[in-house]
């Protein structure tokens, strides 16, 4: 999944305006100014549309993690340079307080069906045999049964 999407849905799923945004990447230590979470908003086809790089998407979910479960004592964890689904899954997972039955319950809401050995993959060492890959279609659907969940909606208004 492209980056702006997903930002764009946790925006819409925990109704999050422009100062929480702010305020969730100022707990990641990152200063962001309104115009630029505008810019990362917008439609691909706008002209003012600005791509959310990876990094900056690792400063947002890790200032949601902080957001949502309070402040840690300690430094503020470092953001990844490169992101892929399977930590945008275990950051909303950790973010989220949500145990593997809470995370299938969720894609279920959204009518996709995941074993619990399937997720439990998503989640392991990438040098592990075991591990796989989280596909756009899992972290999409994922997202769509978040929103069924805490919105009570099925589309994006």
């Amino acid at each position: 999944m492209l980056n702006n999407d997903i930002l764009r849905r946790l925006r819409f799923i925990f109704d999050l305006n422009d100062d929480k945004m702010i305020k969730i990447f100022a707990l990641a230590a990152e200063e962001v100014t309104r115009a630029k979470i505008s810019d990362w908003l917008k439609k691909d086809d706008h002209e003012d549309f600005k791509p959310i790089y990876d990094i900056d998407l690792s400063k947002f979910l890790n200032g949601f993690i902080t957001y949502k479960r309070g402040q840690k004592e300690g430094e503020i964890p470092k953001p990844e340079k490169s992101l892929n689904n399977n930590l945008v899954l275990r950051k909303l997972k950790i973010a989220l307080s949500l145990k593997d039955d809470e995370i299938l319950e969720i894609l279920n809401l959204a009518n996709f069906r995941l074993s619990k050995h399937e997720l439990s993959a998503f989640f392991r060492n990438p040098s592990q045999s075991q591990y796989r890959q989280c596909k756009d279609q899992v972290l999409r659907n994922f997202l769509y049964g978040l929103q069924i969940k805490e919105r009570g909606v099925t589309k994006s208004e």
